[in-house]
């Protein structure tokens, strides 16, 4: 069942086709090498930037081609439904994470050093907040950033952190008041060739292979305090708003690879054949993709509701908790269900399904485990009551 998305135009529908040439002739042909490698080669950040595929809805003053966040959607789902999980995760990161918050709390001079060089592919964005000891709870991380005249010495370590390797500059999330809890986390830029700025190595994953990961660490590096975004002590509070996007962004995604992957296991089992029948024929497959493909549409409908409460600043943090939770689930039970039907060869990764499978998983955990998005749910419902 198709889905009519009245919110994109003919011009979102054209950028589409530009996105989807650029998947098929630049990154298709070379996805499996940089699998391989466990990174991104610097030359396709820059191609798409040319393209306009990196911070599109960024204002035309600072680089980007001043759209609605929509054409952001666009190259999301498209990477997604092409399995192309290296830019696709990476330019994620850098898009709707690491350059909203250089947009919302930096300062003038900061924008127009690095968010134009983002729109260009020039400079890779990353986030840097989880920790060894401090995940989804980022209220504990131990990274401390100290005053020092104009400029703030940071020290502490950072781990899983997307697109580590190839980054220019990190958003660091730091205690600048150790004991003040949460309004005691600032953010800073930093820029990656800072003294004292060190990459661990690129980690190695079960899936999304082919986007580095890695951990960053922090000996005594010196930055200003004009590289703070927002106010001191107001990064923790920046983070739960900008979250919510991050959120909505991990369900546009895994919403497209659910779809996808029941389109590509219907094709499967209408051809392949057991027993003197196709496996479409057997009354498991029809009732388990109907399941499946119930459930799917049931959430593309909320996930499309999300996005048009995004776009008209809406969105609250529950709303886009409740979107992670429910589609960050149905996402990996769908890969699973679905790879069941292609046997021996959905355990091969020439296949897409295989490939599906072991990329679905950190959704369920990265920008906030599941059990955190309960909480949050939790917490609102009783505090309603009360």
């Amino acid at each position: 069942m198709s889905i009519a998305r009245s919110f994109f135009r003919d011009e979102h529908e054209a950028f589409r086709a530009s996105v989807r040439r650029f998947i098929e002739d630049e990154v298709l042909p070379h996805h499996e090498a940089w699998e391989e490698a466990q990174i991104v080669p610097r030359q396709v950040w820059r191609r798409a930037g040319e393209l306009g595929l990196l911070c599109p809805n960024l204002p035309e003053e600072f680089g980007g081609m001043g759209v609605d966040w929509l054409f952001n959607v666009v190259v999301i789902e498209e990477m997604a439904k092409a399995g192309v999980t290296g830019p696709g995760s990476g330019f994620m990161v850098h898009s709707e994470m690491a350059a909203p918050y250089i947009l919302t709390g930096g300062s003038d001079a900061l924008k127009r050093e690095w968010l134009p060089r983002m729109a260009r592919g020039e400079a890779i964005g990353a986030l840097a907040i989880t920790e060894p000891g401090a995940g989804s709870d980022a209220k504990a991380i131990r990274a401390r950033a100290v005053r020092d005249g104009d400029d703030y010495v940071i020290n502490g370590q950072k781990t899983y952190i997307s697109n580590g390797q190839n980054a220019d500059l990190f958003i660091v999330a730091c205690k600048t008041d150790p004991d003040a809890g949460a309004r005691g986390v600032s953010l800073i830029l930093v820029d990656a060739n800072t003294p004292g700025v060190e990459r661990g190595r690129n980690l190695k994953k079960i899936g999304l292979k082919a986007q580095d990961t890695s951990e960053i660490f922090f000996s005594d590096v010196r930055v200003p305090v004009a590289n703070r975004l927002g106010t001191e002590g107001g990064g923790f509070a920046m983070m739960m708003t900008k979250l919510a996007q991050e959120r909505l962004t991990q369900a546009v995604r895994s919403i497209c690879v659910a779809e996808v992957s029941i389109e590509q296991t219907v094709s499967y089992t209408s051809e392949r054949k057991a027993f003197g029948h196709s496996i479409a024929d057997f009354q498991n497959t029809q009732f388990t993709l109907a399941q499946l493909s119930a459930e799917t549409t049931a959430l593309r409908v909320f996930t499309d509701w999300c996005i048009g409460r995004f776009l008209d600043g809406a969105l609250t943090p529950v709303e886009a908790a409740k979107a992670k939770l429910l589609v960050t689930d149905l996402h990996c039970k769908v890969v699973d269900q679905c790879l069941q039907f292609f046997g021996g060869y959905g355990y091969m990764l020439e296949y897409p399904i295989a490939r599906a499978y072991t990329d679905a998983r950190i959704t369920r955990i990265a920008g906030g485990a599941a059990e955190v998005m309960k909480q949050i749910i939790g917490r609102d419902l009783f505090n309603q009551k009360n």
